[in-house]
């Protein structure tokens, strides 16, 4: 702090706001010692900043859909090509666990979204899963809420589950694109049934817990 305050010729308090500007985007890290390092910021953080952007965009469930249905098959067409054996023996524990706790459907909305990001992930492309995930943030809210209200969709979801990971190991293009968009249409007939507007701005969705 005390060289910076020198090079720039600024107060120490000025130095302090702008390191913490610099920890909080995540290009650097302290350390145990306390000791400042440079680091690149991690996906998530910045997923979490766009998915605030959209929030006061105002954007709807309509818009999530649509943008859902876009990227969907790329994802899987990705994850067919690229993944690998653990990708497979995590997506198939998620599975185990998803079954297991079927009757929590607070579980099973957070295994939903851990389920398609680890699908993002078997892609191995970078920038497919940060143009995704604040997406996926904002999906997240709305299946939780879908499903709270209406837990005869879940066996729906587990199915539609199970038969994409098995196009998966298969590398079966055609049956993997077909229950990504099963999946996604789903999950916009839950989200009618429940009463809601599909133009419903997103702000109002992420206050949806079950």
């Amino acid at each position: 702090e005390s060289e910076l305050v020198r090079q720039f010729g600024v107060n120490r308090s000025t130095v302090r706001e702008g390191i913490r500007l610099l920890e909080q985007s995540g290009l650097v890290a302290r350390e145990a010692s306390r000791r400042l390092s440079v680091s690149v910021p991690h996906y998530h953080g910045l997923a979490t900043r766009m998915s605030r952007a959209l929030i006061l965009q105002q954007v709807t469930f309509r818009e999530l859909y649509h943008t859902s249905r876009a990227l969907g098959p790329g994802s899987i067409d990705q994850a067919m090509d690229n993944r690998t054996e653990g990708d497979l023996d995590v997506l198939e524990a998620n599975l185990a666990r998803t079954r297991e706790l079927r009757h929590d459907a607070r579980a099973v909305a957070e295994l939903d979204a851990e389920f398609h990001k680890l699908l993002d992930t078997a892609a191995h492309n970078r920038v497919l899963l940060l143009a995704k995930e604040p997406v996926s943030i904002l999906v997240r809210p709305t299946t939780a809420h879908i499903i709270t209200n209406n837990p005869g969709g879940i066996p729906r979801l587990i199915e539609a589950h199970t038969h994409i990971v098995d196009a998966l190991r298969r590398r079966d293009r055609e049956k993997g694109r077909l229950w990504v968009d099963r999946h996604l249409r789903d999950w916009k007939a839950g989200f009618e049934r429940s009463g809601r507007d599909l133009d419903s701005p997103v702000d109002a969705m992420t206050q949806w817990e079950p």
